[in-house]
């Protein structure tokens, strides 16, 4: 029973790190309950502080998720439909562009959204830029979040 806890486990933990590269899918709370799995095995090598405090840590990261890349492109001068274009970019780029779509994709998206409530096009590619680096320091966070939980998991294994 304890190594079909812990393969569950690893396969939550790869979707999480694989998540947290995609908007559309939530990586952490995968790579959380991959932390769960381990703690379900014979000698729990947890303690449940540790547990909570992830899960705070988890919960804080994906709320920041949403906020940052709002706040790069209002840094930036950027609307509402920018950042909608710069996550539909970002999806889209990943699954027809890989690798370079995860970078070009919300980019374009950014722009397109800032084009299409009629901003000019250096308007436009400057939200587009900033939305670009929210949305990059939310990967980033996310990233290092769900490998950080993936060193405790394999460490504890």
């Amino acid at each position: 029973m304890e190594i079909l806890w812990i393969s569950i486990g690893v396969v939550f933990i790869l979707t999480g790190i694989i998540g947290s590269f995609l908007p559309v899918m939530p990586g952490l709370p995968f790579s959380y309950a991959g932390l769960l799995m381990l703690q379900l095995t014979g000698t729990p090598p947890f303690s449940v502080m540790f547990l909570v405090y992830w899960a705070l840590i988890v919960i804080v990261v994906m709320s920041l998720e949403s906020i940052i890349p709002a706040v790069g492109a209002k840094r930036f001068g950027g609307s509402r439909e920018g950042i909608i274009g710069c996550l539909v970019g970002a999806v889209l780029g990943f699954f027809f562009f890989p690798p370079f779509g995860i970078v070009i994709g919300p980019i374009i998206g950014a722009f397109a959204g800032e084009i299409f409530v009629g901003k000019t096009s250096q308007q436009a590619m400057r939200s587009a830029i900033g939305s670009f680096i929210g949305f990059f320091v939310g990967t980033v966070i996310k990233a290092v979040t769900a490998l950080i939980i993936a060193y405790y998991f394999f460490t504890n294994l």
